[in-house]
């Protein structure tokens, strides 16, 4: 018996296509990530690097990472 490929398909439980921001702090994240990048103190330190920055915020703390995080997740 074949099984069909396993497939991972973004954001299959959104609920819109993502705004230009938000998938280029994806980038940053996932660039993050794949430089063994885990700790919270060391990604804020590559997010505030890049040219990403949060809304109405010069720069990223956990604060406003954690919340903006949490406010992508529930949308």
């Amino acid at each position: 018996m074949t099984r069909p490929p396993l497939y991972l398909e973004p954001r299959q439980a959104g609920t819109r296509t993502p705004a230009a921001w938000e998938n280029e702090l994806a980038d940053v994240l996932e660039e993050s990530f794949a430089a063994g990048i885990h700790e919270l103190d060391a990604l804020l330190a590559a997010l505030n690097r890049s040219r990403v920055r949060p809304p109405a915020a010069a720069q990223w703390t956990a604060e406003n990472f954690q919340s903006i995080i949490r406010d992508l997740g529930a949308e």
